[in-house]
């Protein structure tokens, strides 16, 4: 079975900036779940572009800056790849000398944020920059931190501006107030939910803007195909009635010779709002194993509608 990222898309509109359909999610390399040795870091990262994925997503937030260390020293001398990372959480000294966050969507703060993640990944220009988790602080991320970032993009300074968030309904409010070229939603357009049908993805679409789909196994619940009583749902435990519904989706995939992975891997790039999605993985081997999940049958989207385990605003693979 082939292990190779899907191809080259372009963002509609910053056509220069070029995504693969897979993209390497950069927090498990930052201890998200767990510690990540050095040498298994630089193999994951080393797996995923073995495997073609040459886009990689990072952020000051995934680790303390250790995610967004590891995957610069892992990337440098690699050309042709596209590198996001974020803004919205400076990392500061605290009053114990202790490395914090500090949330700031200021212009400033974007311009700080943006000079320290230069240096961590050792580049001096990054491909696409998002506005990191702004849920309480609409007015100064869309007033200085997006117009800070559009400005920098208009420069050449950066290739691209987003936002990034684990919900939809603010997210679908950038694209429509805001002059931003893409947006990574996280869990809100997955296998399990999809929210994201009822107001992103048709403005995004009205609009040109991409959409990475990020989160696609909520937290882990979907990662395997039979999920186990401790199975994560946004970062915490999943509770009775997640579980429920994944075991039947988990049930119809099997029916129609897939698996639950698989699906949900390749679920939301059935719309055609979506560019791709970013999986975070931790090991090569977690690596290859995404690669290497195959596409599901279309009758497989039809049947969980009829089911009810989809939404029935769910219109089919584009």
């Amino acid at each position: 079975m082939t292990t190779t990222a899907p191809g080259a898309v372009r963002l509609p509109r910053r056509p220069d900036v070029v995504i693969s359909g897979i993209g390497f999610g950069g927090a498990p390399i930052g201890d998200l779940y767990e510690p990540i040795g050095e040498d298994r870091a630089r193999a994951t990262v080393d797996a995923a572009w073995d495997g073609g994925i040459r886009y990689y997503d990072t952020a000051p937030h995934y680790g303390l800056g250790l995610s967004e260390r590891r995957v610069g020293a892992a990337l440098a001398g690699r050309p042709h790849r596209t590198l996001s990372t974020k803004v919205g959480r400076l990392l500061e000294l605290d009053e114990t000398g202790a490395l914090c966050r500090v949330r700031d969507y200021s212009r400033s703060g974007v311009t700080r944020s943006l000079e320290a993640s230069l240096r961590r990944l050792g580049v001096d220009r990054i491909d696409i920059v998002y506005v990191h988790d702004p849920d309480d602080h609409w007015e100064q991320a869309s007033a200085e931190a997006v117009p800070a970032l559009c400005a920098l993009r208009d420069q050449g300074v950066i290739g691209a501006v987003g936002v990034g968030m684990n919900q939809s309904a603010m997210l679908a409010r950038f694209v429509a107030e805001t002059d931003v070229d893409l947006v990574m939603c996280a869990g809100r357009f997955t296998l399990l939910e999809q929210p994201a049908l009822a107001d992103l993805l048709p403005t995004a679409l009205g609009r040109q803007v991409g959409i990475i789909a990020a989160g696609v196994f909520n937290s882990g619940v979907l990662a395997r195909a039979s999920p186990p009583r401790d199975a994560r749902y946004d970062y915490v435990q999943a509770p009775a009635e997640v579980l429920a519904k994944t075991r039947a989706l988990a049930e119809a995939c099997r029916g129609h010779g897939t698996t639950l992975p698989a699906a949900a891997a390749w679920f939301p790039r059935t719309h055609p709002a979506v560019l791709g999605v970013v999986l975070g993985m931790s090991s090569a081997d977690e690596v290859r194993q995404n690669l290497a999940l195959p596409c599901p049958p279309d009758e497989l989207w039809t049947d969980l509608v009829a089911r009810g385990l989809l939404s029935p605003c769910y219109a089919g693979p584009a």
